[in-house]
């Protein structure tokens, strides 16, 4: 597709659009031209009478680059003093207070400077298309969260700026700006790309075409499978459900969890599905006897989860390998990814102890068992960075908006001023749910609802709880919120803020499935959360649920 026809399409989505739209060019290495593509396609926009503005625009010394900027608004940085250094950061707020129809921004993984109101700049564009303002943004392949392994081993680089996969899931467009690794090489050897002092380091470093070609190849990779989520969300409402859910298991102490988490992130997007990350917590791993660093490390873990897109679940079995499929039936899981088994000792293998892996794959039926070798890959020596609030979103999440989150609870908010129990806060929860809902047996749901609750808690640790039952004799979805501004007390999981209650009919489990999909991605969404934490009454929060519908809707 030519330059200006790509031009034309997003000029179009303008004109139609509410909510800010977001358009990216994606890249595999500095020195492509995204930026150039970018200042280009802000010409011809200004050309067609659009309202088009610099956000911001790091010309990294490239002369062309500067020239193109020629012409185009730019609004002023804002500077802030870090350790005694002058550092210019984008003006997010001046950005949306001049509130132009598009802003042109660079660099979209960059982490702010401390002391800016977003720590990552993707989180300042977040900001500004809710403003209703479209963007225009560069990134590198290898700045997304889920590749930081594949990086790491085959290039031998640890990227520190990383931001979440969904941000390039939820892009309106995606662009990609390719080059030959010959030329990149060139472009460099010219010194197009770099200051003359850089050269040498950067080609027999980083920009080896060994390197360049794997990078390359992601990038196409990335890109083809972007086009095939899109291709899959038109045909989704035709497409049976089907039990394809990825399921990655957590252990207390396991080596490399982190890569775990992003290998079930990158499955579930192939596949187009939701995922889960479980831990199963045995008597000997209850809250009171585990020590504090085993806690922390637990906690971290599932904090991880959540940023990585994760709908986090901590179970309680004695029997891990039961725990783990028995999860596995309810949530129509179609494969599990554990990672591989630790060395056993002399004693299990002459008791014939068989380790988790080997009885997983014993047992499971009609379920795939995928296991990472992660034994023989050292194990990071600091902790993932947690990379924002904002969480991956696959695209069978979007289907969720069928299922009208806004009037399953809208209608059904409840407001806890002082601090609420559990079990009481179920039992009103469930009350209001049942009132208006044919077929619902209030008795029934209330224990069929604490007897899930029993097996495993779905106090998520993050401030939210999702206490959920299917119902025999139901034919439609029912739900409730709660909010509780003293806090709802859990169980040994720790407190709750909300706490979003489902029942759903017996014999639909993919309807339960996708109400959990859609709680969790609006608990997980910057904007929908801020508009929650200032809420003070029903009305407030039934607004909140609205603007968020609304907002995605016209986003899909």
């Amino acid at each position: 597709m030519a330059q200006a026809d790509r031009a034309d399409n997003f000029l179009r989505m303008i004109q139609r659009s509410r909510r800010g739209r977001l358009k990216v060019y994606l890249g595999y290495a500095a020195g492509v031209g995204k930026t150039y593509q970018m200042l280009l396609e802000g010409h011809r926009l200004k050309a067609e009478g659009i309202d088009v503005v610099i956000g911001l625009v790091e010309t990294h010394g490239r002369a062309d680059t500067a020239r193109l900027m020629e012409g185009l608004e730019m609004v002023p940085r804002v500077r802030h003093e870090y350790h005694g250094i002058t550092v210019e950061e984008m003006d997010v707020n001046t950005v949306i207070s001049r509130k132009p129809e598009v802003a042109l921004i660079d660099e979209l993984a960059h982490t702010n400077v401390p002391g800016t109101q977003n720590h990552k700049r993707y989180q300042d564009v977040e900001d500004i298309l809710a403003a209703g303002i479209h963007v225009i943004t560069t990134v590198n392949i290898q700045h997304l969260e889920s590749l930081f392994n594949t990086v790491e081993r085959d290039l031998g680089v640890a990227v520190r700026e990383r931001l979440p996969d969904s941000i390039l899931a939820e892009a309106d467009e995606i662009i990609n700006v390719d080059l030959s690794t010959e030329d990149l090489r060139q472009r460099l050897e010219d010194g197009k790309v770099y200051p003359e002092q850089r050269v040498r380091t950067a080609l027999s470093n980083f920009f080896t075409p060994s390197n360049l070609e794997q990078l390359r190849e992601m990038t196409l990779r990335e890109l083809a499978s972007q086009i095939d989520l899109r291709r899959r969300e038109a045909i989704s409402d035709e497409a049976p459900p089907t039990p394809d859910q990825v399921m990655v298991c957590l252990s207390s102490r396991g080596p490399n969890s982190e890569m775990l988490l992003r290998y079930g992130s990158r499955l579930a997007g192939r596949l187009n599905r939701n995922w889960y990350a479980v831990y199963v917590q045995t008597s000997k791993e209850a809250a009171n006897i585990i020590d504090s660093t085993t806690q922390r490390l637990i906690s971290n873990t599932l904090a991880v989860a959540k940023q990585l897109g994760a709908t986090v679940f901590t179970y309680k079995g004695e029997d891990v390998a039961d725990t783990i499929l028995r999860f596995a039936r309810e949530y129509r899981v179609g494969h599990i990814v554990v990672g591989s088994p630790a060395k056993r000792s002399f004693w299990k293998r002459f008791m014939s102890r068989k380790s988790l892996v080997y009885r997983l794959i014993d047992k499971a039926k009609d379920v795939e068992v995928v296991v990472v070798d992660t034994a023989s890959v050292p194990a990071m020596k600091a902790p993932l960075e947690i990379i924002g609030e904002e969480a991956p979103v696959r695209a069978a999440e979007r289907q969720v908006h069928r299922l009208a989150m806004n009037s399953l609870l809208g209608r059904n908010v409840v407001f806890w001023d002082e601090p609420v129990s559990k079990d009481e806060a179920i039992r009103a929860l469930v009350h209001m749910a049942c009132r208006d809902l044919p077929g619902c047996d209030e008795a029934a749901a209330l224990h069929a609802i604490m007897v899930r609750e029993s097996e495993g808690s779905t106090f998520l640790n993050e401030g939210v709880a999702i206490p959920h039952a299917r119902l025999e004799g139901l034919h439609e979805p029912g739900a409730a919120l709660g909010v509780a501004r003293g806090g709802i007390s859990g169980d040994d999981t720790g407190p709750a803020d909300y706490i979003v209650l489902s029942l759903t009919p017996g014999g639909r489990p993919e309807v339960q499935i996708d109400i959990l999909a859609a709680v969790c991605r609006a608990f997980q969404d910057r904007i929908f959360l801020k508009a929650m934490d200032s809420a003070v009454t029903a009305d407030d929060v039934r607004d909140a649920l609205a603007l968020w519908a609304g907002t995605h809707r016209e986003a899909t």
